[in-house]
C-alpha cells in the first residue's frame, strides 16, 4: 500500500522550537490525511483535553495522492479536538495549499502549546521560522493574504489562517486557505486562535518517490472530458431537486422544502458565476466564481450547503443576499453552514426570518462577541438553543447540514452515528437515496431497514479518501478498483483501514464520555433504535455505542501529554 511520506514536524508554540520525528510506521498504517492525524492525536493528546487549552494539538496532514498530477486531489486533512463538538475531529479543505505543504517534505504538521502574542509560521523545506504579527490582529482574511504577498511574496495559496472569528474563539470558527477555501467544520479555526497562530505559511520544492497507478491519467481524462451538471453549478445543481423530494431544510428546520427554491437554485447560482474555478490540479472545475456588480459583491459560491443555511433556512429567496452572506463568512473565517443555522435561530426566535441585512450584522457581533447576543451567537446552536428557546438543531455540537434525515432516513441515521455530528460528508450516505449514483447503487429514500451497515461501509470509504487524500465528487470517476489501483493495495484491504480510522475517533470519544445517547437526532425515524443496534454490531461495538477495550475507561490506554 502506498502511503504519504516524509517525518512529523512538531511545533512547540510556548518555546518556539520545532522537532522532527519519523512516523513511518503510522503512515504505512494509516495511508495519510486524516487516518494519520486520527492516529497521532489519538497517541499524543490527553483525551480530557480542553479544545480550547494549550493542551490540545491541531493536525495538518496530506496524502499520497498529492504526489500525482490527477484531478480530485487538490485537497488535504487538519485533525483536532473540536471546541463546538467536544470530540475528535477532522475537517478537509480544497484549494491549492495541499501540493504547497507536501513541497515543505513533511507528511504532517503538529501544533502544540500556544504562543504568548499573535504569530506567523512559517514552514519551509529548509526550516521554521517564527514572527510577530501584532498588527494583523483583528484582520478579515483578505488582508492577511495581502500582508502575506506584500512582506513575504506568497499568495494566498500558501497560506492557511484565520480571520476575526477564530481570534475570538468563535466555535465555529473555520481556518481559510487560498481565501475562499475553508477547514470548515467543528470549529478548528477557534483552535487555531486559541493558539495565537494567526497564519501558517508552507513553502519549498521537496518531491517525495511516490509512484501513482497510470489509471490516474484515466481518471484525470475523464474528469475533463465529462459533460458534468456540477461544471456548471457544483453543489447547487442539486437544489431543486432537493425541495421537490421534501429534503430541504427550510424555515430553521421546521419544513422540509422551500417555495422560494427557484431564487436559490443551481440555475441561479449559475446566472452569477462570470468564470470557471477549480482546486490544485484538478480539471473537473465544479467551483463556482460568482459576482453580481448590481450589489458590489465578488465571491466564491455559494455551494448548496451555503444555500440552505443562508436562504431556505432563513427563508431569503435571493441568491444575491446568500452572496453576500457567503462573502461575509469567508471574510470573517467562519463555517457557512454553522454560522447560516445559528443565524436562523436567533431570527426564528426573533420570528425576524427573511431578514437577510440582519442576519449578517448579528454575524458580525458573533465573529467579535460583541456583547451578550454575539457572545450567545459565537456559541453555536446547541449551546444557544436553551436560551433562545428554539430546538437544538445539532448533533453531538454541530449543526445540521442539508440531506434532510426526514426524506433522507439513512442520511438521517448517518448524521447520528457521525462522530463528526451533523456533517453530511461523513458518509455522504444522502448520494444512494436521492439518489446521484448508478441504479444498482441506490436505495430507497424511506425506511432503514438494511441501511445501517451500508452507512458504516459509507464511513469507511469516506476514510479511505480523507486519508489519500482525494475529494468526494470523485466517486463517479474513482471506483473501487480504481482507489485500490491508485493505492495499491485490495479495496477491501482499505476499507479496514478506513474502519480503524473510524474506530479510533470513537474510542477517543468514548474516553471523553461519548456514548450511545449522543448518536440521536432531534425527530424520529421509525425503526431507528434498531438500525443503531445493527450499525453497532457491524463495527462490532458494545450496544451502548462504545469501542470494546480502547474506548473503555479503564481500557488503561492514556495519550501522551508530555513533550516528546
Amino acid at each position: 500500500m502506498i502511503h504519504a511520506t516524509g517525518p512529523l514536524l512538531s511545533v512547540d508554540l510556548d518555546a518556539r522550537e520545532t522537532t522532527t520525528e519519523e512516523i513511518d510506521d503510522v503512515l504505512g498504517e494509516f495511508v495519510g490525511g486524516r487516518g494519520v492525524a486520527t492516529k497521532l492525536a489519538f497517541d499524543r493528546v490527553p483525551f480530557d483535553a480542553d479544545p480550547l487549552g494549550p493542551e490540545n494539538r491541531l493536525y495538518l496532514s496530506t496524502g499520497p495522492l498529492q504526489h500525482s498530477r490527477m484531478s480530485f486531489t487538490g485537497r488535504m486533512n487538519m485533525t483536532s479536538v473540536s471546541p463546538l463538538t467536544d470530540g475528535l475531529a477532522s475537517s478537509n479543505a480544497g484549494g491549492f495549499l495541499s501540493r504547497n505543504f507536501t513541497a515543505t517534505g513533511y507528511a504532517a504538521v503538529e501544533l502544540r502549546g500556544a504562543a504568548d502574542t499573535p504569530l506567523a509560521v512559517h514552514i519551509r523545506d529548509d526550516g521554521v521560522t517564527f514572527e510577530e504579527v501584532p498588527d494583523l490582529a483583528g484582520a478579515e482574511v483578505p488582508a492577511v493574504s495581502e500582508w502575506a504577498e506584500e512582506t513575504h511574496g506568497l499568495e494566498a495559496e500558501h497560506l492557511a489562517c484565520i480571520g476575526p472569528a477564530g481570534e475570538n474563539l468563535v466555535r465555529y470558527a473555520c481556518v481559510m486557505t487560498s481565501e475562499t477555501r475553508a477547514f470548515g467544520r467543528t470549529g478548528l479555526g477557534a483552535v487555531l486562535g486559541s493558539k495565537n497562530v494567526k497564519v501558517l505559511t508552507f513553502d519549498g520544492d521537496s518531491e517525495a518517490d511516490v509512484e501513482i497507478d497510470p489509471i490516474q491519467t484515466d481518471v484525470h481524462r475523464e474528469a475533463a472530458t465529462s459533460d458534468h451538471v456540477m461544471k456548471r453549478q457544483g453543489t447547487t445543481s442539486v437544489t431543486e431537486y432537493a425541495n421537490a423530494v421534501e429534503a430541504l431544510p427550510t424555515e430553521y428546520f421546521a419544513r422540509t422544502s422551500f417555495e422560494g427554491a427557484e431564487g436559490i437554485s443551481g440555475d441561479a447560482v449559475e446566472s452569477k458565476k462570470y468564470r470557471k474555478g477549480t482546486c490544485s490540479q484538478c480539471a473537473f472545475a465544479c467551483k463556482l466564481p460568482t459576482r453580481d456588480e448590481a450589489a458590489g459583491v465578488e465571491t466564491e459560491g455559494p455551494e448548496f450547503e451555503t444555500v440552505m443555511a443562508w436562504g431556505s433556512n432563513q427563508l431569503v429567496d435571493d441568491v444575491v443576499e446568500v452572496m453576500k452572506a457567503n462573502d461575509l463568512c469567508d471574510r470573517l473565517g467562519v463555517d457557512t453552514i454553522s454560522a447560516g443555522d445559528t443565524m436562523a435561530a436567533y431570527l426564528q426566535s426573533e420570528d425576524d426570518l427573511a431578514n437577510p441585512e440582519r442576519a449578517r450584522e448579528l454575524l458580525r457581533t458573533a465573529a467579535y462577541r460583541e456583547g451578550e447576543v454575539g457572545d450567545l451567537l459565537a456559541e453555536g446552536v446547541h449551546r444557544a438553543a436553551p436560551e433562545l428557546g428554539v430546538e437544538d438543531w445539532s448533533v453531538k455540537g454541530l449543526e445540521f447540514a442539508a440531506h434532510d434525515g426526514r426524506t433522507l432516513n439513512g442520511q438521517g441515521l448517518s448524521f447520528a452515528t457521525s462522530n463528526r455530528g451533523a456533517d453530511h460528508m461523513y458518509a455522504s450516505f444522502y448520494s444512494k437515496e436521492y439518489p446521484l449514483v448508478d441504479k444498482e447503487e441506490a436505495v430507497d429514500k424511506r425506511g432503514l431497514d438494511g441501511k445501517a451497515p451500508m452507512v458504516a461501509d459509507a464511513e469507511d470509504h469516506n476514510a479511505v479518501l480523507d486519508s489519500a487524500v482525494a475529494c468526494k465528487f470523485s466517486r463517479d470517476f474513482m471506483t473501487e478498483e480504481r482507489l485500490g489501483s491508485l493505492l495499491d493495495a485490495d479495496y477491501d484491504d482499505l476499507l479496514a483501514v478506513g474502519a480503524r480510522v473510524v474506530e479510533l475517533e470513537r474510542a477517543f470519544n468514548n474516553r471523553r464520555g461519548f456514548d450511545r445517547a449522543d448518536d440521536a437526532l432531534p425527530y424520529d425515524i421509525e425503526g431507528f433504535e434498531e438500525a443503531l443496534d445493527e450499525y453497532y454490531d457491524a463495527r462490532g461495538w458494545r450496544e451502548d455505542g462504545v469501542v470494546p477495550g480502547l474506548g473503555e475507561a479503564d481500557a488503561g490506554v492514556d495519550a501522551a501529554s508530555a513533550d516528546d
